[in-house]
């Protein structure tokens, strides 16, 4: 496997084709943005001092930022429960949703949530209630968040030719709820807000976790997570793909399709720019493989997948 891994990514180096980003950062970073500044709208102006009086005064002295001791202490000894990570997770899917919603099409739907709970079980989180869904729009993407919610577009879920291929894509996506990817990035944010970040302001009945993460996260986690994480994503998702029985050239088939499309292809435009180019994810796996899986003979199911109306 390592050596057909390789050889895939040599021959995707000359492409210039943006990399396989999965994740859905600018609408939800334009979405999370919408519900910051509504919040702020709703915030009484201030009444300038008139003329000539003592406001310096009159005004209170500025106060100095000071650290949140317990903020700092959850950044640095702390973690988010399963009851917290799911309420992260379902406020940002709600969010998401708001924006795009999902296809109306319950075939669909069902097909692709028993594709990815039987990947998902493979993974050993058995607390976690898993989310699929397939977005209505036509940009190639997908995106998970903590709490087990994942979410591919209608985009990308058109370029798949078989059930291995969804099996690879969901597998990478679950491997960013396992390993935390997302919470990481949160908690990172958190001690930069104890550290000194300015609070901003919370809405009024708004779940206070899902509040801070606006405040402290929310753009960080919208603008994706760094290439080791996606590397790691890649590794776990393939194994998790493989025990559920699919041939593992599933993702590396999608990372491949994804690198022959045009550069400036608008259906691409979410991606991050600063995601891993395919060949490096494909390189990156090759290493990491090793020739393991080669004996494994999975399938690619291609007769039972769901053809998108």
């Amino acid at each position: 496997m390592k050596t057909r891994l390789m050889v895939l990514a040599i021959s995707l180096a000359s492409f210039s084709g943006v990399a396989m980003g999965f994740d859905f950062g600018k609408l939800l970073e334009d979405r999370l943005n919408q519900e910051l500044n509504k919040d702020k709208k709703t915030q009484p102006a201030t009444t300038p001092p008139p003329a000539g009086s003592q406001s310096a005064a009159a005004s209170p002295p500025a106060t100095k930022q000071k650290v949140d001791a317990g903020q700092l202490g959850f950044a640095l000894f702390g973690d988010y429960s399963p009851e917290e990570e799911n309420r992260i997770g379902k406020q940002i899917s709600g969010n998401l949703l708001g924006a795009v919603p999902l296809v109306r099409d319950d075939g669909l739907q069902r097909y692709v949530n028993l594709v990815g709970n039987w990947v998902a079980l493979q993974a050993g989180r058995k607390n976690t209630t898993w989310h699929f869904g397939v977005l209505d729009t036509e940009d190639i993407n997908a995106f998970a968040a903590p709490g087990g919610y994942i979410f591919l577009t209608k985009g990308l879920y058109r370029r798949l030719n078989n059930e291995a291929e969804l099996a690879g894509v969901l597998g990478h996506e679950i491997a960013h709820v396992t390993q935390r990817h997302h919470l990481k990035v949160l908690k990172k944010s958190s001690l930069i807000g104890a550290l000194g970040q300015a609070a901003s302001s919370k809405a009024q009945g708004s779940d206070q976790m899902v509040q801070n993460l606006i405040g402290n996260g929310a753009e960080i986690m919208a603008r994706g997570l760094d290439k080791d994480a996606e590397f790691e994503a890649d590794r776990v998702g393939i194994v998790f793909a493989a025990r559920a029985g699919y041939d593992v050239w599933g993702l590396p088939t999608v990372l491949q399709d994804m690198a022959a499309l045009p550069a400036k292809d608008n259906r691409t435009s979410l991606l991050y720019k600063t995601h891993p180019h395919p060949a490096d994810r494909l390189a990156a796996l090759g290493e990491a493989v090793d020739g393991r899986l080669d004996g494994i003979q999975g399938k690619e199911l291609a007769n039972r997948f769901y053809k998108i109306r």
